[in-house]
């Protein structure tokens, strides 16, 4: 009777020892949410080929995509609008294309909501070497022809600074909208234009063809947004992991970008058909920022200085597109995975003062 009774009493001593074992597994191990994920979802990523998406090369060259459980299929495109316009009818499940891009579709009516960053500031005026002090002064831009692309950041932060300094660019400048940087570049070079405002690496390649960079779009509007990683607002409320999942090989791709320079520009030389060491000074020059953050505070920001310049007109509530919850989660989980890893730590304290 003894024995029967002692070993009931070591079967629940063993019990009890397995189940608080159990809970002390899951109390150290982190969040199920963090793991990379066994599944795939198919998800179709549209860009521009330029040194500002960055992270998306990176992210697909390096396995982040792929080992946070998306398969992607990356779509390139020559302006905003096209890629946009292929966001809005449900081709693609995301893309990056300026911000006054994006902000233009909205004020319209468009769904779209920013979840990210890609890119800020990196734009500039070009001009002949010969014109280029003219443009060093905005009031050096009335009655000039200036070349732009249609819906560019670099061009909506432009119009804005004029506006502040008084110039009507609507009546006291004339503005050619075109459909790519190559083709602002022909404009400047024939003298059909005589400026023109181009992104990174145009603004390389326009030193190189022989024009001369007149003024970056920073010193017009400091730490501007440019690219943002929007998608339709009904496709993140249907599926909020895949958009955890790109958000989180983004903020991983960041991470390399930042540590692994010549790596990083091998990457991009796939996609940016340029000189390695012009895509090098280009993106590493400082005039463009590849950041994951929204930041949102900016974000807003340019909405407003867009209503005041006349580039949009509309009363909708610009925070109500911009939701920085998804990066905010995908940067959590990262940090469970590495809480030690620098990028994230320093990335965690930018997301404050951007978003809150």
């Amino acid at each position: 009777m003894r024995i029967k009774k002692t070993i009931a009493i070591l079967c629940l001593i063993a019990f009890a020892a397995f189940v608080l074992a159990g809970c002390g597994s899951q109390s150290k191990s982190s969040p199920a949410s963090a793991d990379k994920p066994a599944d795939k979802m198919k998800f179709n990523i549209g860009f521009l080929p330029a040194v500002g998406d960055v992270l998306f090369f990176v992210a697909k060259e390096k396995g982040f995509f792929d080992q946070e459980g998306l398969d992607t299929e990356l779509f390139q495109f020559t302006n905003s609008g096209e890629g946009l316009n292929a966001i809005k009818s449900g081709k693609l499940d995301a893309g990056a294309f300026g911000t006054a891009g994006p902000q233009v579709f909205i004020a319209k009516g468009t769904p779209f909501v920013a979840i990210g960053g890609m890119q800020s500031e990196g734009h500039a005026v070009v001009a002949k070497p010969e014109n280029a002090e003219r443009f060093k002064s905005l009031q050096g831009f009335v009655g000039a022809k200036v070349a732009t692309v249609r819906l560019a950041t670099g061009d909506a932060v432009w119009r804005s600074a004029l506006t502040k300094a008084g110039i009507d660019w609507k009546s006291q400048v004339q503005i050619q909208e075109l459909d790519s940087p190559a083709t602002v570049l022909e404009a400047v070079k024939k003298g059909s234009a005589d400026a023109g405002l181009v992104w990174v690496p145009f603004s390389e390649m326009a030193e190189q063809q022989g024009l001369k960079i007149v003024e970056w779009s920073s010193v017009y509007m400091e730490n501007h947004t440019c690219c943002r990683v929007v998608a339709l607002e009904e496709k993140l409320k249907g599926n909020r992991e895949a958009y955890l999942r790109l958000s989180r090989a983004l903020i991983r791709a960041h991470d390399f970008y930042i540590n692994n320079q010549a790596e990083t520009v091998e990457i991009l030389s796939k996609y940016v058909k340029l000189d390695k060491d012009l895509i090098k000074q280009a993106t590493y020059s400082g005039h463009i920022h590849s950041i994951p953050d929204p930041d949102k505070k900016r974000f807003i920001e340019f909405w407003e200085a867009m209503k005041s310049a006349g580039y949009i007109q509309s009363d909708i509530d610009i925070s109500k597109h911009v939701d920085p919850s998804i990066y905010q989660e995908a940067l959590q989980q990262l940090r469970s995975r590495e809480p030690q890893n620098s990028t994230y730590i320093n990335l965690e304290k930018e997301f404050g003062k951007n978003n809150l």
